[in-house]
């Protein structure tokens, strides 16, 4: 009965999600833009595939307490995703839609580090059709007992099948990718009701003995062991969560940062609780041999509760789930290497054929993950080892330019709407860090493919673009110092004021003699309108502001020895804890007289 009533509820809102009308898509403003629904949808089918390996994969390091850091690895996951919505507000702010790490850590750390973001996440799409693969046919192959040269066949098959298939230019849809998605919620809830019904007094000390493991390992080594633990255990968990950053990766076919926050917040209500519940369940089912079953976990738990029937449903939906994976890997990274060759103009690696496809990129790209699949045999846990590296060091760099944006900017000054707590961003990046250093050390094949495919990134970044950066055009438009000498050479009157402004105060009129207005501007972003004629400005060079400023100065006081320049700072108006980047600034200011005593020098609040 339990079964019929949850059957009825799911086909009964089935049918209804299908007659609603712009329910995955709508036009406005003459584009196509993807519902927050449809947005939740692909992330969450790329997210549940990670249920078919990653619980038996933390299960192989951690044992019994993986019932407890499951759903403790959920919360942190749910806690980052807050962070990650603040930084699609920030990318849609600046006009960078999609490209996720890579766009965010350009628009932070600039061009050439930019290149390590590129580095990791293709690591991860790389990894996650492999695996994916691996897996797929792992899960088929609990009933065909398929040989390990035959499993390495049809896994390399599958990728080139559908890479083959993006070649072509057939791709899926989210109105398909949501069919999938109601299907295979249909089976894993009926599979989740199973557990339920069938849950009895022996899954609850196996509970309880997770509880006494986790108890131990946080306890027994005092407070820097415990964290250590702690540490290693959610390092083990996250592959649990791995897709959470596809969804900035998407963020291109969103009208706003909104739809994001909503996808999140979908995310955080359907697989951030269905994940740790179902694999609480599976883990703690006392009939199953770990063992012999790390690959095919939740097909061999189907088996135990419904039969064989239900495994082979249960097997053909986690391969269907897990090939959609692959495609979607296959997508995202052509869709990654087409944004940095547009930027670049790399026009030969972007070509496309009579379907409009990038056949180049998929080719490169279906090579790299048969390449993988073969050099580790296609063994799920050497593979699952080398994901998470790439997937923990995209988290590391996101956090990292978001703490970084959020010292720089302030919460006033950036204008952003989505409001975070700054200390906790902190905090996160330093156990996200410790989670990184841990899988650094733990696991080294995935390090050494990191650090391999880093450097040949960082060296591509380094000499094949250094000619080619789109900065170039932005800094051309700009003004130069001397620009600054000429004009207040064309002047009468030898009383100069300098005002160094912020792109968004608007100098209305001259208040003095002589009144120039600097502005610095990045040249990774477009460059701010040009407001007077007294108003320059200047490109950022690598250098901090202080050191920019510093620049200026020596070339007026060189150039202009006769002129009496007065220097004007603004006063920080946010609150001392946001603008303690504001406070270290004035720290630096204060050594200004001493660097130019002929120099008169003013922090006020002026309103122009």
């Amino acid at each position: 009965m339990p079964f019929i009533i949850l059957n009825i509820v799911l086909v009964s809102l089935a049918v209804y999600f299908f007659t609603r009308k712009n329910l995955l898509s709508y036009f406005k403003s003459g584009h196509l833009w993807l519902s927050w629904l449809a947005i939740g949808v692909i992330t969450l089918m790329d997210e549940l595939t990670s249920l078919f390996y990653a619980p038996g994969e933390a299960y192989r390091y951690l044992g019994v307490a993986t019932i407890i850091f499951l759903p403790l690895t959920s919360l942190v996951v749910r806690f980052l995703s807050t962070r990650m919505t603040s930084i699609a507000e920030i990318l849609d702010r600046h006009n960078m839609k999609g490209g996720g790490v890579y766009s965010f850590s350009y628009l932070v750390l600039g061009p050439l580090i930019s290149f390590v973001a590129v580095a990791s996440i293709l690591i991860t799409y790389v990894l996650t059709a492999s695996i994916s693969s691996v897996s797929a046919v792992e899960n088929v192959s609990f009933f065909l007992n398929l040989g390990n040269v035959t499993k390495l066949a049809i896994e390399v098959i599958i990728v080139w099948i559908v890479a083959g298939l993006n070649i072509l230019g057939i791709k899926e849809n989210a109105r398909v990718t949501f069919t999938i998605f109601l299907f295979t919620a249909v089976i894993l809830l009926n599979l989740l009701l199973s557990g339920v019904i069938n849950f009895e007094p022996e899954n609850l000390a196996v509970i309880n003995q997770s509880f006494s493991s986790v108890k131990a390992g946080l306890t027994q080594n005092g407070l820097s062991g415990g964290g250590a633990y702690l540490i290693a255990s959610v390092s083990n968990c996250i592959l649990a969560y791995s897709g959470i950053e596809s969804v900035l990766q998407v963020a291109r076919l969103s009208e706003s940062w909104h739809n994001i926050k909503r996808a999140y917040t979908f995310l955080a209500l359907t697989v951030g609780i269905f994940t740790p519940l179902i694999s609480v369940i599976v883990l703690s089912n006392p009939n199953i041999d770990f063992a012999a079953h790390e690959t095919d976990l939740f097909t061999h738990f189907s088996v135990l509760m419904n039969g064989q029937w239900f495994g082979i449903l249960i097997s053909a939906v986690a391969s269907l789930c897990l090939v959609m994976a692959v495609n979607t890997s296959c997508v995202a990274s052509s869709e990654l290497i087409e944004r940095v060759a547009n930027r670049y103009g790399f026009e030969w690696l972007i070509a496309t054929n009579k379907r409009d496809s990038l056949y180049r990129i998929h080719i490169v790209t279906a090579t790299f993950f048969s390449l993988i699949i073969i050099i580790t045999q296609g063994q799920q846990m050497a593979l699952a080892a080398m994901y998470a590296v790439g997937l923990v060091a995209s988290f590391v760099i996101n956090m990292l330019c978001l703490v970084i944006y959020n010292y720089q900017k302030g919460i006033k000054e950036a204008g952003a709407e989505y409001h975070i707590n700054r200390v906790g961003t902190f905090i996160l990046l330093i156990f996200i860090s410790c989670c990184f250093l841990y899988l650094v050390i733990h696991k080294p094949f995935g390090s050494l493919m990191w650090f391999v495919c880093t450097i040949i990134c960082l060296i591509i970044g380094y000499y094949g673009t250094r000619k080619r950066r789109p900065e170039l055009k932005q800094i051309a438009k700009g003004e130069t110092p001397m620009d600054i000498v000429l004009y207040i050479a064309e002047q009468e009157g030898d009383n100069i004021h300098i005002h160094f402004k912020r792109y968004r105060d608007t100098p209305l009129q001259k208040l003095y003699d002589i009144a120039i207005f600097i502005t610095f501007f990045s040249p990774r972003q477009k460059i701010p309108p040009r407001q007077k004629e007294h108003h320059f400005r200047i490109p950022f060079k690598r250098a901090n502001i202080f050191a920019n400023i510093q620049a200026i100065l020596h070339l007026l006081v060189y150039e202009l020895p006769h002129k009496n320049i007065t220097v004007h700072f603004g006063w920080p108006l946010s609150s001392w804890f946001e603008r303690l980047s504001t406070g270290i600034m004035v720290m630096n200011f204060m050594k200004m007289p001493k660097l130019f005593p002929t120099v008169n020098f003013k922090i006020e609040q002026f309103k122009l």
